[in-house]
């Protein structure tokens, strides 16, 4: 087992109250009670990492953590990839630091998330600025796929983009600024999932 690969999907759903109602139907033991987050990501003024698939990122919510992500590929339907993450004492420092070795600040992201421990996975509640979403990570993804299905959730429509992906798609649509993917850009907007391919894990599956 690799200690430092990730291996997730991602699903849109309507009503993550629900979700959460099932999980403590369900005895889940609850890891992170709803927390705000906010998210730094780096890259070269060239936008090298980006263009590799890697990711950078410096994030803020009851502590500090400096993540390295590389390039994601499919495995048996969930998305996979190495991730390494560490906690930081000083955030500003951490940052400055990164700046100095000639990254800088490419986007910020807020979001809320809960966590969950079910049936050897972790399961994320994440609130986005452009809508609600479920994350469920764990070693096999057969496992991953027993508890999606489990959860009431449809397996076929789990989303293969990361959120900053999402949002630069939604960029192409709508006049939002790039760097900034924050509550406060979206309180006044609208956006429809399924114009980008996305469609609800939560509604009734057609038989």
């Amino acid at each position: 087992m690799n200690e430092h690969q990730e291996i997730e999907i991602k699903l849109w759903v309507k009503n993550l109250n629900l979700i959460e109602e099932l999980l403590l139907h369900k005895n889940a033991k609850l890891l992170q009670p709803k927390t705000y987050e906010v998210n730094l990501r780096f890259d070269t003024q060239k936008g090298e990492l980006s263009s590799a698939g890697k990711a950078l990122r410096l994030r803020k919510d009851k502590a500090n953590f400096l993540t390295y992500k590389g390039p994601s590929s499919n495995q048996a339907g969930a998305r996979a990839r190495t991730e390494i993450q560490t906690v930081v004492v000083d955030f500003e420092a951490t940052r400055a630091i990164l700046e100095e070795l000639g990254y800088q600040v490419w986007m910020t992201y807020e979001k809320y998330r809960t966590e969950y421990e079910w049936e050897d996975t972790r399961i994320s509640l994440d609130e986005m600025p452009f809508g609600t979403f479920v994350e469920i990570e764990g070693q096999d993804p057969r496992r991953i796929h027993t508890v999606c299905e489990d959860l009431g959730l449809n397996w076929d429509r789990r989303i293969p983009w990361s959120y900053v992906e999402i949002f630069l798609k939604i960029c192409n649509d709508e006049n939002f600024p790039q760097a900034k993917l924050t509550f406060e850009i979206f309180k006044t907007r609208v956006i429809r999932l399924e114009n980008y391919g996305i469609f609800a894990a939560d509604e009734l599956i057609e038989r």
